[in-house]
């Protein structure tokens, strides 16, 4: 069975729509602007509708929260947020077009969930942005702006995949903290 091909219980196929259902109203909610009744009983209708009309593919979440991580996480990441914008910024008043690159980013935990927050955090930050992600070989093709040499490239990558490490270990199982916390790999083709 590949890491895509999930089989899920009864119960977790439940739970899973049950927290779909729950994330979907507090965005409806969010899209509104306030938290009235009307807004959550209309958003529950339409998030049910939303599940049942395009159901979500089964994500099986096989980690654990761990709080004090996931604080850790989101303060290196709005640090690297406050960071890349002030680094934009300086290419937009640089003259001349600035340098960039694809750089291919192969992670060490190859699931869907993984897959999709790494890209989610790496798109947010200013001047990266996923282009393609292949699913069956965990890899992700992210352009990056500013790049200045083949060893920044590299330090780019390495990045990502400390990145990885962070979100693992904010919510990851022990098996995929085994593989993130694994000597990062040199990359041998561009």
């Amino acid at each position: 069975m590949s890491p895509y091909e999930i089989a899920l219980t009864k119960k977790e196929r439940v739970r899973s729509r049950i927290i779909a259902v729950f994330g979907l109203v507090i965005v409806w909610n969010l899209l509104w602007g306030e938290f009235t009744w009307m807004n959550i009983i209309t958003g529950a209708l339409v998030a049910t509708a939303i599940l049942v009309v395009f159901p979500l593919p089964p994500v099986k979440f096989g980690g654990r929260v761990r709080p004090l991580w996931v604080i850790a996480f989101f303060a290196r990441f709005f640090t690297d947020l406050v960071v890349a914008s002030f680094q934009v910024a300086a290419l937009a008043f640089r003259p001349g077009l600035p340098n960039s690159a694809i750089v291919k980013v192969k992670l060490r935990v190859v699931s869907d969930l993984n897959m999709t927050l790494v890209a989610e955090a790496v798109s947010l930050v200013p001047g990266s942005l996923i282009t393609e992600a292949d699913r069956q070989t965990g890899t992700l093709y992210i352009h990056m702006l500013g790049v200045e040499d083949a060893d920044h490239v590299e330090r780019l990558r390495k990045e990502v995949l400390l990145l990885e490490r962070r979100l693992v270990r904010a919510i990851g199982s022990k098996e995929e903290l085994r593989k993130v916390n694994a000597p990062v790999p040199e990359e041998t083709s561009p």
